[in-house]
């Protein structure tokens, strides 16, 4: 081969190309609709540096905030297991709606501290993992929100206020909660949310200091009413084809990614209130802290019936859950 030129030619062609495929890349796409200031949005960024770094660029993970695929939340199990996108990360509030085994982190009332919404998270941690691989994927980590209270346009000082509210909520659940209340209340994505918002036709937002930060719904709705109505979870899921088409060795690196992400962002949340809280009071949001009792009492009130309808509607995995986090409080 030394003295013919043209077989050099081909050996180094062929060697370059070998070359190019060992180190080719393989790319991951992955979607949420919250923006990536939001939890969920730090979570897949984290996940994808821990990947990108494990994997010592092997596997990339082409991250996209915002919905910008067109993929909001509800929708997300579906879209993962359809292959739109390779994982996601979903608010469980809105996955409940088709799957409502993941609405019990949005139970109102319930998990009211950051302790209870980790013995809650751990106790239903085995009931997503069982319905996910019914939809041909896997969990890769869960992200907590900071506690929902009532981004509004004007100061919730009572009963009669709380019954003014045109809100939007996040699940089902909030929906006939809120409802219940005496508010017109409509259960959309943030998406969708945002231009009612902006129109004036929604005048509340039930949500985090976080997920209406990530919005700057202060623009809008300058009061924030801290009723702690609950501490839900975002999952981060993944196709089971596109996670078994990897070797051993990326498997791990995608599991031990995963399990880094939920530790830290399980962490993260613990500083994450006053974070928003001081973005929020920058902005000029009013934050109640001392919410009127009248309009805490209706609000309980209007949330007595839920764990059972969740119940009902969840299976027998739900008094089990219940069960198993109430032991561990």
């Amino acid at each position: 081969m030394q003295g013919n030129p043209s077989l050099r030619l081909v050996a180094g062609i062929a060697m370059a190309f070998m070359a190019h495929g060992a180190y080719a890349a393989t790319t991951l796409t992955m979607a949420t609709e919250y923006p990536a200031t939001s939890m969920p949005g730090q979570g897949v960024s984290t996940f994808a540096e821990l990947v990108r770094a494990k994997t010592s660029g092997a596997v990339v993970i082409d991250a996209s905030y915002d919905a910008a695929k067109g993929i909001k939340s509800g929708d997300m199990i579906d879209a993962v297991e359809a292959r739109k996108v390779d994982a996601g990360d979903a608010f469980a509030g809105a996955l409940a709606t088709k799957y409502p085994i993941f609405g019990v982190s949005s139970l109102p009332f319930l998990a009211d501290s950051l302790s209870k919404a980790r013995n809650l998270n751990k106790a239903a941690r085995p009931a997503y993992e069982k319905l996910l691989a019914a939809h041909g994927q896997k969990l890769l980590y869960t992200t907590p929100w900071p506690a929902s209270g009532i981004w509004s346009k004007q100061k919730i000082d009572g009963v009669a206020a709380l019954k003014g509210l045109s809100i939007r909520t996040y699940d089902a659940t909030s929906q006939d909660v809120m409802q219940k209340a005496g508010a017109r209340a409509q259960n959309i994505s943030f998406a969708d949310a945002m231009p009612r918002i902006a129109s004036g036709e929604v005048n509340a937002v039930l949500s985090s200091g976080d997920g209406g930060a990530g919005r700057k719904l202060w623009e809008h709705l300058p009061n924030f009413a801290e009723i702690n109505y609950a501490m839900p979870v975002s999952i981060a899921t993944m196709n089971l084809q596109a996670y078994q088409a990897l070797d051993a060795r990326t498997r791990r690196a995608i599991d031990q990614a995963a399990a880094q992400t939920e530790t830290e962002q399980w962490k993260r949340i613990d500083g994450r209130l006053q974070q928003n809280y001081a973005n929020m009071r920058k902005n000029g949001v009013v934050i109640n802290t001392s919410v009127p009792l009248p309009v805490r009492n209706a609000l309980k009130d209007a949330a007595a019936d839920s764990v059972n309808a969740w119940k009902a509607a969840a299976g027998p995995d739900a008094a089990a859950i219940l069960k198993q986090a109430a032991g561990k409080r």
